[in-house]
């Protein structure tokens, strides 16, 4: 049985000096100063209990700001008849669109049981998206060709 040679070992590069700067010295530390003697007729004092670590302290921030709604989405759009006829003819704002569209896609099981991500369209749906299959992510994009 042949055993495999190994690779020579390589060897490491010489460090270059002006590559990685020396650190500067830590400065040296100061000679302790010599423990004070402990006078010989003081009572030994019994171990104090450990104490907990103090909780740090939070500095007080103001109260956190709602976040404010982009009023664009909250602008209410009226849609065209071909999508009137999903989602009513009253003005309604783009979220509560995507919303009562996906309330009408769950009703009619219009979502593809193999890949979720993809909505097979219905008569009246075609008319809104232009093609008998959408993905989720293209439909928002689709809608808005039929909001004013």
């Amino acid at each position: 049985m042949a055993t495999a040679k190994k690779a020579p070992a390589k060897k490491a590069a010489p460090a270059k000096k002006a590559a990685a700067p020396a650190k500067k010295a830590a400065p040296a530390k100061k000679a302790a100063a010599p423990a004070k003697k402990v006078a010989a007729k003081a009572p030994a004092k019994k171990a104090a209990p450990a104490k907990k670590a103090p909780a740090k302290k939070v500095a007080a921030k103001a109260p956190a700001k709602k976040r404010t709604v982009n009023a664009a989405f909250m602008k209410a759009l009226t849609p065209s008849a071909a999508l009137a006829s999903i989602v009513g003819n009253s003005p309604l704002p783009r979220t509560e669109v995507v919303k009562q569209l996906w309330v009408y896609i769950k009703k009619h099981k219009l979502q593809d049981a193999v890949n979720k991500r993809m909505i097979n369209a219905d008569a009246k749906l075609k008319e809104v998206f232009g093609k008998m299959q959408v993905s989720m992510f293209e439909m928002a994009g689709l809608i808005g060709k039929h909001l004013k």
